[in-house]
């Protein structure tokens, strides 16, 4: 009969812990707490150590001169040149009064010259305990200053940087592990974030691409009418330009909301594109576009920044009278940055759902806006989110008789 086999054994048990292990005496914890009482407690018995000192010697200066008597005996008479005493014979009872006087005259001077060495004493002492204090608490504090400097460099979207602290193991090390631990999960979440749109570029691009190709070949066709092939162009310009688009909103994923690739773009010459877009849809609708652009250089990315002036010149039109309606279109500089403004007549906007303008999806009175025929509800979420990314900002404000005041105000 066989032997039945063993069950198999179970892996041994790790022998380490990977959690942080606990110290024997967590009261011995060398925290700042215990290291800056320990430093000031120190520095204050070492200052009164030696101030008694100090006071000490000036005591043991002033006694020795007061020990010297202050006057002297010749020839039967008493005569002093500290204080006010004769040579000539006195009555017993005046004599002991002059030498009371003299006495305390004496102690008065050591006194006073004791209390004026001992307030120098203090002052320099003083002295010497802040500058002492400054130096310590910079270096207590140092490791603040070291914690500062990461931040700053991650907040300029340099995630690979860590604090990597060392020293004691007190409340400033546990803060700089939890702030790296913190930027570990941050840098993978936006790894994860960037190879995300790695590959939506990918799904993005290939029907543009398809799109383009079948454009193309088309246009390529002697015999097609004149008509097709009109639209066939224009069919084609507006593909090229929504591939512009994705690629500029994937750059601007790409780089953290941060415009990397910077060139300069004249504002007015983005605003006359988007009114050259949407020409034909105002005069549809009987809506006069009018306005002064001036020149206005920022520096920038000129798709990005197109899509800010056809978005609110689109909205201005859709969303505008029935009759007389118009947008105005302006470009300037003003206070050192150029400023991109359309006005338009249009429904009373009430203040407090100016927020609201800003929000996906969002309507005016909190209506869903996917349904509506006039967009997705996402024109001015780009818009401030492509303002954002090129440190500016976007202001709506509400115009007397209806409509709305949309302004950008961009750095040059």
């Amino acid at each position: 009969m066989a032997a039945t086999p063993a069950p198999p054994q179970a892996p041994p048990k790790p022998t380490w812990d990977p959690r942080r292990a606990e110290p024997p005496f967590p009261w011995l914890r060398p925290t700042i707490r215990i290291r800056l009482t320990l430093l000031y407690g120190g520095m204050f018995l070492i200052a009164g150590i030696l101030l008694l000192s100090i006071i000490y010697l000036l005591a043991a200066n002033a006694l020795n001169v007061g020990s010297d008597l202050p006057f002297k005996v010749v020839s039967g008479t008493v005569s002093s040149e500290s204080c006010n005493i004769t040579s000539t014979q006195l009555p017993a009872a005046d004599l002991n009064h002059a030498l009371n006087e003299c006495v305390n005259e004496q102690r008065q001077h050591a006194l006073d010259n004791l209390l004026s060495r001992s307030l120098l004493a203090l002052l320099g002492l003083a002295i010497i305990a802040f500058a002492f204090g400054y130096a310590m608490a910079g270096r207590v504090l140092s490791p603040l200053g070291r914690i500062t400097r990461t931040a700053r460099a991650v907040a300029g979207s340099d995630l690979s940087r860590r604090i990597e602290l060392d020293g004691p193991d007190d409340e400033l090390k546990e803060l700089a592990d939890t702030f790296d631990d913190m930027l570990e999960r941050l840098q993978r979440a936006f790894t994860a974030q960037q190879r995300f749109v790695g590959n939506a570029s990918h799904e993005l691009r290939t029907p543009l691409a398809i799109n383009r190709t079948l454009l193309e070949v088309h246009l390529s066709d002697p015999g097609a009418p004149v008509e097709l092939q009109q639209l066939g162009k224009t069919l084609l310009a507006t593909n090229e330009r929504s591939e512009q688009l994705v690629e500029g909103l994937l750059l601007l994923a790409r780089s953290d909301n941060q415009i990397v690739e910077r060139k300069p773009v004249d504002l007015a010459e983005v605003a006359e594109q988007a009114v050259d877009q949407v020409h034909a849809e105002a005069e549809a609708k009987g809506v006069e576009i009018r306005g002064e652009r001036q020149s206005a250089v920022v520096q920038g990315n000129g798709v990005l920044l197109e899509r800010i002036a056809l978005n609110l010149v689109q909205n201005a039109v859709r969303y505008n009278v029935q009759e007389d309606g118009w947008v105005e279109v302006t470009t300037e500089i003003q206070h050192g940055q150029a400023v991109l403004v359309v006005s338009n007549t249009g429904p009373v906007v009430p203040a407090y759902e100016i927020d609201n303008l800003f929000e996906p999806f969002k309507r005016l009175r909190g209506a869903d806006r996917t349904g509506s025929d006039k967009g997705v509800g996402l024109g001015l979420s780009i818009v401030r989110s492509v303002a954002r990314a090129h440190g500016g900002h976007i202001y709506a404000q509400p115009r007397e008789g209806g409509g709305l005041v949309m302004r950008v105000t961009l750095p040059i």
